[in-house]
């Protein structure tokens, strides 16, 4: 580990004397390449620094335990024993950043959330998760785009797309992929009742068009008269887009916007970002044994998670958290369990550093 975080600080160094070089500077590209790497290095340096700083510390004060005055000993053991704890924590942090990164971290996310068993009620609670993520997107200055939706006319959600433009969002949002399950009364049952539905959400990582290529002959674009709610322009002109995508039998529907053009482009969007997820998925099959063990694997048949009304508890059963604020969570509380979940996946990656 230290042979890698001696060759990190060195590459650190080095990188810090090119970008003060006025040629590199005046090379804007290289430079910018360059401070890219660096931040993405800092923070194991710095957490390094700290380390080295910490070890000299201690031996400073081993010798203080040489020395004729009772007093200073005494003051150099209780030193000793707190930089001793604090070498062995900072340790455990250094193993933590040296994990390998999950190349999609940073990306935006496009969340899929889709009504499962329940009718009416399955739907209302996708509606529920729906605003859930935007409530959550908005606590941590996340944007979000509504990129499609299919809603009952009820306040449900039969199916929606959602765009989220943020720093981290895939980091934190990757855990959400699987069956969430709810647990209430509904509204409409005059016996009191608690039925059980659920809703699905996919998690997935916007891509770029260089990333996923796609061949125009492979698409089929159909356009048709977008329904549901909207204005007189939207109901009455063929401006909703269905892409087929022929090799993989994808099917992506976008009518959120008045113009064809607009519509088209975001179907397309949300096409490359599937096609991307199941180019993964396909070479995820080959460690799939090892993915069962990570609790953000983001497969969609699993039950993730469990939101029981009656109780106000909401359940992760990846992790075994439960926690009693469930208004709170639904009003995109979310911090508590995707720590957890976080905190879960790196204890697991680290079993194999």
């Amino acid at each position: 580990m230290f042979d890698k975080l001696d060759f990190i600080l060195e590459k650190y160094e080095e990188l810090s004397l090119k970008v003060s070089d006025p040629e590199v500077i005046n090379n804007q590209p290289v430079w910018q390449k360059h401070i890219k790497e660096m931040g993405e290095m800092e923070p194991i340096v710095n957490k390094y620094r700290e380390y080295k700083k910490a070890k000299e510390d201690l031996q400073d004060a081993k010798e203080m335990l040489e020395e004729n005055d009772e007093e200073l000993r005494e003051m150099a053991k209780m030193e000793i024993s707190e930089l001793e704890s604090a070498i062995e924590s900072i340790s455990e942090e250094l193993k933590i950043l040296l994990l390998p990164k999950d190349p999609n971290d940073d990306r935006n996310v496009i969340l899929e959330v889709r009504a499962g068993t329940g009718g009416d009620e399955a739907a209302l609670f996708g509606a529920d998760l729906l605003r859930m993520y935007t409530r959550y997107a908005e606590r941590r200055g996340w944007k979000t785009e509504l990129l499609e939706l299919n809603d009952t006319g009820i306040g449900g959600v039969k199916e929606a797309v959602m765009l989220v433009k943020g720093k981290g969002a895939y980091s934190r949002l990757k855990y959400e992929s699987g069956a969430h399950r709810v647990q209430r009364v509904p509204e409409t049952e005059s016996s009191g009742r608690i039925h059980t539905s659920a809703a699905t959400v996919a998690v997935l990582p916007e891509v770029d068009d260089v990333e996923v290529e796609i061949n125009p002959n492979d698409v089929r674009v159909d356009v048709y008269r977008a329904s549901g709610n909207g204005g007189q322009c939207v109901n009455t002109t063929d401006s909703a887009v269905r892409l087929t995508h022929i090799p993989t039998g994808l099917v992506v529907t976008c009518q959120d916007e008045k113009s064809q053009i607009k519509n088209k482009e975001k179907a397309f969007k949300v096409l490359r970002s599937r096609l991307y997820d199941l180019m993964q998925q396909e070479q995820n099959k080959e460690i799939a044994d090892q993915r069962k063990s990570q609790v953000g694997s983001g497969d969609r048949s699993e039950r993730i998670r469990t939101y029981n009304f009656p109780q106000g508890r909401v359940s992760d059963h990846r992790i075994n958290m439960t926690i009693y604020k469930l208004d709170y969570f639904l009003d995109g509380d979310l911090d508590e369990i995707i720590d957890g979940l976080i905190t879960s996946d790196q204890a697991e990656k680290m079993k194999n550093f």
